[in-house]
């Protein structure tokens, strides 16, 4: 298995980089907010990678962290979720408040991610709900309740201003960890995602 790849960014694109090294371009997809922290091209990155192996295919998946990583494999132990369909979930979210979604049984917000239905996130629920580590009822190391519901009532107000849920997902997954808890500084925060405030 290809664990991690360490070589020299030569393109970003929309859900795929390319990284050069030994002289080989790889292609390798990723979420969204990885993409957008790559860095500039021409510089030296390194992604922890998942190789997905099918009879017609071999794809490459990178990632920021080895947690997001395993987050991802986990995803693709549910039955009905594919690696593009587990890449739209972590791109929608960091993947501690993927988690904490699940683990809360928060179907409606699972429901918003592009490529999830109803029954895909009652699914994830069922299947999943058990399989992470907790303290305090928090999914470790968690998002708390708070701000899950905070980040809720901003993913609604951002589609309400004409964006996308998976726009909204991916501004509300560039949140800094030490955002404040008020919703006005969220939103005032997910906006700069857009080039906004």
């Amino acid at each position: 298995m290809i664990a991690s790849i360490r070589g020299t960014l030569l393109f970003v694109g929309l859900d795929h980089a390319v990284i050069e090294t030994g002289g080989v371009g790889f292609q390798i997809a990723a979420p969204r907010n990885v993409l957008a922290n790559l860095g500039d091209i021409g510089s030296e990155v390194m992604l922890y990678t998942h190789l997905h192996i099918r009879e017609d295919l071999l794809a490459l998946y990178g990632f920021a962290s080895t947690d997001q990583r395993h987050l991802f494999e986990t995803l693709l132990g549910v039955s009905g979720i594919g690696p593009k369909v587990a890449l739209s979930l972590l791109s929608s979210s960091p993947a501690d408040e993927l988690r904490t979604t699940i683990a809360t049984g928060d179907t409606a917000r699972l429901s918003r991610v592009p490529g999830i239905g109803k029954k895909t996130a009652e699914r994830l629920v069922l299947e999943l709900r058990g399989k992470f580590d907790f303290k305090g009822g928090i999914p470790t190391p968690g998002v708390t309740p708070a701000a899950l519901a905070a980040n809720n009532e901003l993913a609604e107000m951002l589609v309400s201003l004409g964006f996308s849920a998976s726009e909204a997902q991916a501004a509300i997954a560039s949140l800094p960890a030490d955002a404040p808890p008020a919703i006005e500084e969220r939103l005032r925060l997910a906006l700069r995602y857009f080039g906004g405030a």
